[in-house]
């Protein structure tokens, strides 16, 4: 007899007939003539209760032993429930141990801290917080895919091993295969990596970017959705180690159909996974945020509002409010402003535009008053950033100035330089970090959670 998933059975138009269910056990009551057994198999929130008496085969030799975290497969016949909040329940003809626990499974009955349960990654998703986290991330990952799909977006698989940094911000994991305690340093000081697998210093990739600007500039847009890396020593609840990107690139954009293609983006993924995952999503208002749904049809229903950064600050400079870090043109946005603009200045989400150049990536567009940049980040209440993007500069020698003027050799960007020798057109992208909209969706105040196998300085289990 084949078997469908606790999701499908749930599903069932009617009762009445024949099923098999197989999953781990959540609970396990036992009377004294009958044993309830909580099945979930992680096809969703719900469990399917496993009804047992003498009559079952295997009801003294199996069921009766059974203990939470067991492994079972169950046969039986799907019957309306009498038991307040769940619609059916299987009464099992036959119950199988398929894997046995052994003493001190450390996922019983009650509540684990998340500091716990990250401890025990590899156990964790059983719970029904990680594993509702894990199916949003299946349903926002497929959302993302169908958004650019539906768009006419090629989907561009970027390297994971690069000699380049898109952020030319230095801080990114080495790749080697030189032995440890070889001496890799020249005179000068920098690394001598002639003897190296790739005969060049490499490393973990921080962004998909710059090769994404190389599929647009032949197919008009892609999008890459891929792990990026940052050796950042950071240990905040915003930070990982590795993280997925989701990053397009459109060519002949500028910076206004950029952040158009940002708010539909955003509206259409989030429509998607609050259809997908109503359960899921439900579990996560009433436990872990209250405004989890309502803060997700805000992003769905609301216009973005768009403000230029120097009004932004001009704001934030006239509100009245106390703030941890200043405020003032040419500083950077930290979360609480970006999150008081938002949440209490106009209620729905921003798209903060045209920035200094001094705080922005050298690939930006630099406008005519000299002073800023086509970029723009994307913020929303509760979390403040959630995308940044810009107008990439395509102009050859506004590029190769601003490649000089922040300490990088234009030589190792000859590739990306001669995308504006060949062919140049206005394009722009953007870069939206994975984690942090998993984050978003569910309210969880730390991202090590949203992430199945986080890393983070000091933890790299898995």
């Amino acid at each position: 007899m084949g078997f469908e998933s606790i999701r499908g059975m749930l599903g069932r138009p009617t009762a009445g007939d024949a099923g098999v269910v197989q999953g781990w056990l959540r609970t396990v009551r036992h009377a004294k003539e009958v044993s309830f057994l909580d099945v979930n198999d992680g096809s969703c929130m719900d469990g399917l209760q496993v009804v047992a008496n003498p009559e079952t085969e295997g009801f003294d030799s199996v069921v009766r032993q059974l203990s939470t975290g067991c492994a079972v497969r169950a046969e039986g016949v799907v019957v309306e429930s009498p038991g307040k909040g769940q619609r059916y329940e299987l009464h099992a003809t036959k119950v199988e141990l398929v894997g046995d626990v052994a003493e001190g499974y450390p996922l019983q009955k009650k509540r684990h801290s998340f500091e716990f349960l990250r401890t025990i990654a590899h156990l964790r998703p059983r719970t029904n917080t990680i594993g509702a986290i894990l199916r949003i991330r299946n349903a926002a990952s497929m959302a993302i895919h169908n958004f650019f799909q539906n768009e006419e977006f090629f989907y561009l698989q970027t390297p994971i091993v690069t000699a380049s940094d898109a952020e030319g911000a230095g801080e990114m994991f080495r790749v080697t295969t030189l032995p440890p305690g070889v001496d890799e340093r020249k005179e000068d000081g920098s690394i001598d990596a002639s003897e190296d697998f790739f005969g060049r210093p490499t490393f973990l990739t921080v962004s998909g970017q710059l090769e994404a600007e190389i599929g647009a500039l032949a197919l008009s847009r892609v999008y890459t959705f891929g792990p990026t890396f940052r050796a950042e020593n950071s240990n905040t609840a915003r930070h990982l180690a590795e993280f997925w990107m989701v990053e397009p690139e459109a060519a002949f954009y500028d910076l206004e159909a950029l952040a158009d293609l940002a708010e539909r983006f955003l509206k259409s993924v989030f429509a998607d996974v609050l259809d997908r995952c109503e359960d899921d999503m439900a579990f996560f208002e009433k436990r872990i945020e209250s405004q989890a749904i309502t803060r997700m049809k805000t992003v769905i229903d609301e216009p973005f509002e768009r403000i230029p950064y120097r009004e932004a600050m001009r704001i934030l400079e006239g509100c009245g409010e106390k703030f941890e870090f200043p405020v003032g043109q040419g500083l950077d946005l930290q979360s609480e402003h970006e999150r008081w603009l938002t949440e209490k200045h106009v209620g729905r989400p921003i798209v903060v535009t045209d920035w200094p150049a001094s705080i922005k990536a050298f690939y930006m567009y630099r406008n005519d008053d000299e002073e800023t940049v086509a970029a723009m980040d994307v913020l929303l209440g509760g979390v403040g950033e959630i995308i940044g993007g810009s107008q990439r500069e395509h102009r050859l020698d506004v590029l190769e100035g601003a490649i000089r003027a922040q300490g990088l050799d234009p030589d190792d960007y000859w590739w990306y330089l001669d995308l504006r020798r060949y062919g140049s057109v206005p394009h722009a992208g953007f870069g939206l970090g994975f984690e942090r909209i998993v984050q978003f969706m569910t309210g969880m105040a730390n991202i090590r959670d949203v992430s199945p196998f986080p890393r983070a300085p000091g933890s790299a289990e898995f």
